[in-house]
């Protein structure tokens, strides 16, 4: 979907009227020269994202020829507004996007969807009960929000059950470095808790969403599937599923679907998704089968009958959209409500204002791109926080909380004492650009390489075992 240009970040209700009036205008355009599909869906996007923010701002919809007479911004008006004031972040499970280097205030974030922040002694209590040290996505606040955590631990301290839910929307062959987060956070949750995982590839969601066919669609799930699978997980404690498979087959996870969407309105969805009357019904009924997997008699054949048993889900908080819904719908059907762990976005190469886009090349590292690749694209399109000159740069320093290649670092290199240092030499003007490049492209080629190796290694064969709805080893009583 469409981000909001960063010159669309306006100040004033006023400026937002001219923006959504000439934005308007475009999509007319567009239509008019039979631009793309998908050119015109992000120019639609886009107009929608306008509105909303206008509608945030003035606490009434954006009327055409009627600009507004009161210039000063209003309070938020409703719970599910994504946009709170004009030039604030945007973010919904299709588009993020900030006008500030460093990326999305995560802190008000957590204000705005009302989570919890994860905190030091929610991670000091996480190490106590795996006897494990947390992995430094936690200790980093790469995953930095949650939802009742605190009550899976007291489940686990107490030996009742919980599992793992977790979910990839396959929209191209190749996955990118950012689609790796939630899978390598998971594979450690699922090896130091010791529970089951399910994997949902949201194949139908992208039919929905994208110029695919359903083949399309479901080749790529089958093709993503081994990528995760690359990533490590245990084949006797893992289910993926594709949505257009499963759900055809498993009359307990459509039972699901139903009874979340009997209890989900049509305002609700609007009011929580952006969608519009002219939104498929597809799209506006695809959340509660993103919903029910966070229920255990879903799958019957892992936990049999049992409702009772609670899900927790890694994911980046773009998604948490479709589980506040979730949690909302769990007690009215009598499920126990998800619970989950929040990751930041992977920023772009260009910079942190936007996602990864897996249909830019340039924006990302794919996990198919070549040792030479990786280096061209660093080098090319990584954004640098150094200064113009070497002079410059040797004496003020760099700035890493807006510098690509050291963002990655934080995400791929796992000593703590070396990233430290590097953060230190940077940020004094000891570590040039390119030597901050030359360390990031050391650490990406050999990662890339070795999952490249790994998924040689996956066969059709064991992509279908792990599709195949079984049994999964566990010691639940």
């Amino acid at each position: 979907m469409a981000n909001m240009a960063n010159s669309e970040a306006c100040a004033s209700p006023l400026e937002l009227f001219n923006s959504i009036t000439t934005q308007g205008e475009h999509v007319r355009a567009l239509k008019a020269g039979n631009a793309s599909k998908d050119e015109i869906d992000s120019a639609v996007k886009m107009l929608l994202s306008l509105k909303m923010s206008y509608k945030a701002a003035m606490g009434e919809d954006y009327k055409a020829n009627c600009p507004p007479g009161n210039l000063a911004p209003s309070s938020n008006h409703g719970p599910d507004a994504m946009i709170t004031e004009a030039e604030e972040d945007f973010v919904d499970p299709w588009t993020v996007q900030t006008s500030s280097a460093k990326g999305i205030d995560y802190d008000k974030l957590i204000v705005r969807f009302g989570s919890s922040k994860i905190d030091k002694e929610l991670i000091n209590r996480i190490e106590r009960a795996t006897g494990q040290r947390p992995h430094h996505f936690l200790r980093r606040g790469i995953f930095f929000s949650h939802r009742d955590m605190n009550q899976v631990l007291d489940a686990y301290e107490n030996k009742k059950p919980f599992y793992l839910y977790t979910g990839r929307g396959p929209s191209s062959e190749a996955m990118h470095v950012g689609h790796l987060i939630p899978f390598i956070f998971t594979k450690w949750l699922q090896d130091v808790f010791n529970v089951p995982l399910v994997i949902q590839m949201t194949d139908d969601e992208k039919y929905l969403w994208k110029d695919l066919t359903l083949e399309q669609a479901y080749g790529y799930a089958v093709e993503n599937a081994k990528d995760i699978i690359a990533c490590g997980f245990d084949i006797n404690k893992t289910f993926i599923f594709s949505d257009l498979d499963y759900m055809g087959m498993s009359p307990g996870f459509y039972k699901n679907v139903v009874k979340i969407q009997k209890h989900v309105t049509f305002n609700q969805v609007k009011g929580i998704f952006g969608f519009t009357d002219s939104d498929s019904i597809g799209k506006i009924s695809f959340p509660a089968i993103q919903a029910a997997p966070s229920f255990s008699n879903s799958f019957p054949q892992i936990f049999g009958d049992r409702t009772d048993i609670q899900c927790l889900i890694p994911c980046a908080i773009d998604q948490d959209p479709y589980f506040r819904m979730t949690r909302d719908v769990a007690p009215k059907i009598g499920y126990p409500k998800p619970a989950l762990l929040h990751s930041t976005f992977f920023p772009a190469l260009q910079g942190a204002q936007t996602k990864m886009s897996a249909s830019d090349p340039n924006s990302s590292i794919f996990l198919t791109d070549t040792a030479k690749q990786i280096k061209t694209k660093v080098n090319k399109h990584a954004f640098s926080g150094g200064r113009d000159t070497i002079e410059e740069h040797r004496q003020f320093g760099g700035n890493c909380d807006v510098d690509v290649s050291f963002m990655y670092l934080t995400f791929f290199l796992e000593d703590d004492d070396k990233l430290e240092q590097i953060r230190k030499d940077y940020t004094s003007g000891a570590m040039l650009t390119g030597e901050l490049k030359k360390t990031l492209i050391e650490v990406l080629q050999p990662l890339i390489a070795e999952h490249q190796a790994r998924r040689k290694e996956v066969t059709d064969e064991i992509v279908k075992e792990f599709m195949t709805p079984r049994k999964l080893s566990f010691d639940f009583q």
